[in-house]
């Protein structure tokens, strides 16, 4: 079963008062009882895989927005021709990107 980790704090706070209010109003009209059963706590456990998608979703949120001016300053230039690209610089930083996306591990299912 999915999680949505993004909106479970308030679904399950939503849940866990109508299940008080239910229980208050119950316990409102219901005859006194001798002893009060334990109340028992639901919990949820989020996988290795889910945690390491929180986090880069973390990571994400913290990139700086899209520089607008500096866009437009670089398809000036490619639709002028003054827009050159260094290959050694472009290679490099592809070589980066991969062994970063080799360093994440996925489960495989």
């Amino acid at each position: 079963m999915a999680i949505d980790i993004k909106h479970n704090t308030a679904t399950n706070t939503q849940m866990r008062t109508a299940r008080e209010m239910q229980s208050t109003s119950q316990t409102d009209t219901a005859a006194p009882q001798k002893s009060a059963a334990p109340v028992k706590s639901d919990s949820v456990s989020i996988t290795s895989q889910a945690q390491q998608l929180q986090g880069a979703q973390t990571k994400m949120a913290a990139l700086p927005e899209v520089d607008q001016k500096k866009v437009a300053e670089i398809k000036q230039a490619i639709s002028e021709g003054r827009y050159k690209v260094d290959p050694e610089k472009l290679a490099a930083n592809i070589a980066s990107f991969e062994a970063e996306l080799s360093g994440l591990s996925f489960d495989k299912e």
